[in-house]
């Protein structure tokens, strides 16, 4: 059984490094400019070369988002950073634009994925693109099993597939919601996210939501029950998406997916809701199976309640270990108190538990708690922990 990619999202260099080192085989960022994330990325060129290094090291690859519908004016400087990427080596370029791919391969050899902003639903449109350069599509989420083994059976092309993160309510990405209110252009990295806003519905001038505001969100994507059938259809590459989410998100999503993948096809027996509680640990919008089974319902909409519930469970990033005393320093993220009942996520072993008996501060003072976000603070812990390594909070 081929065992397919791992594709995670990754915001900034901390957040690529925690995918990787748990488990990603491949990470997806946004530079400053050609990304539909553009806005929200911190990666320059330096950073890139810093990511394609660091991922490069470990055996593992890059792919680089250049994937804005552009105007005449977004093109200019496209070559040259182009250029750019494929001096630094990145593994790959994510593309939407025919401009964009014929720019990129008539100046550069860089391997070209195709985005989903293209929306590719059939067989024909697949082996088009191949054609014409494209080394793996970026198949459209609205594809049901089925269609995505009909697809399969027809094409040579390397097939990815989106498993996790959110949903655009749009057909596929592409949507003109945030250019209409906002001018901010969706498909130029300007999204304002506007399905996710709150509104007021109504009907011949009669408010319809009496109580609740309205929506149009979808619930977002958790395929875990899926990629079994995702594995024996033979998708090459299972992406997870969420570049703007935590490293506590990353973490616990990647190292579940990765478990659960090495697990099937390594042929060992797995139980769903083992994989379905840790993965739900890091949620914090409601998810469904999106169109895994086929069109979805109004269960798979959040037409008129929005579920946003950041975790509060992650409390704390392991930054180095003392084997002598068995005392982390620790980089605290939320609110915990000594007496609390935690777990330590790694990518090297299962979560273990161990209670906080105690709390210090890096000059040795004693603490109650710790609500500080971000403080650096010792803390014992019965076994070896390395850097990277997250601390938990045990619900009771």
């Amino acid at each position: 059984m081929k065992k397919p990619e791992l594709l995670a999202p990754a915001g900034d260099l901390e957040k690529l490094k925690i995918a990787l080192l748990y488990g990603a085989d491949a990470v997806f960022i946004g530079g400053k400019q050609f990304s539909l994330r553009a806005r929200a990325s911190n990666f320059e060129l330096d950073d890139i070369k810093e990511a394609v290094d660091f991922a490069h090291q470990l055996n593992k690859k890059i792919y680089v988002t250049t994937n804005i519908i552009p105007h005449s004016e977004d093109l200019e400087g496209l070559i040259d950073y182009l250029k750019a990427l494929e001096r630094i080596n990145v593994d790959a370029i994510i593309a939407a634009s025919s401009s964009i791919i014929n720019i990129a391969k008539k100046h550069t050899n860089l391997e070209i994925h195709l985005s989903t902003q293209q929306s590719l639903t059939n067989y024909e449109a697949v082996n088009f693109w191949s054609e014409r350069g494209a080394k793996r599509v970026v198949l459209a989420r609205e594809l049901d099993r089925d269609e995505l083994r009909q697809l399969r059976q027809h094409t040579k092309t390397d097939l990815e597939v989106f498993i996790h993160g959110g949903m655009c309510v749009s057909y596929s990405g592409k949507c003109t919601l945030s250019n209409n209110m906002t001018d901010r252009d969706s498909n130029r990295g300007g999204c304002a996210h506007s399905c996710r806003w709150n509104y007021d519905l109504f009907e011949d001038g009669e408010k319809k939501n009496k109580d609740v505001p309205f929506s149009m969100s979808s619930k977002d994507l958790q395929a875990v029950k899926y990629i079994s059938s995702l594995i024996d259809i033979g998708v090459d590459s299972l992406k997870i998406e969420g570049r703007m989410k935590s490293i506590h998100y990353i973490a616990t999503v990647v190292g579940t997916y990765r478990k659960l993948i090495d697990d099937i096809c390594d042929d060992i027996a797995i139980t769903i809701p083992k994989y379905l509680l840790e993965i739900k640990k890091a949620e914090n919008r409601l998810t469904s199976h999106g169109f895994m089974e086929g069109m979805t319902t109004m269960n798979e909409q959040l037409y008129n309640l929005r579920s946003e519930q950041p975790t509060q469970e992650f409390i704390g990033l392991v930054l180095d270990y003392d084997k002598a005393t068995k005392t982390a320093i620790i980089e605290q993220r939320n609110k915990f108190v000594t007496g609390d009942l935690a777990e330590i996520l790694s990518p090297n072993f299962q979560p273990v538990t161990f209670k906080v008996e105690e709390i210090k501060d890096l000059e040795g003072n004693i603490l109650d708690d710790a609500k500080h976000p971000k403080q650096q603070l010792r803390v014992p812990i019965p076994f070896e922990v390395k850097p990277y390594d997250m601390l938990r909070k045990v619900k009771h």
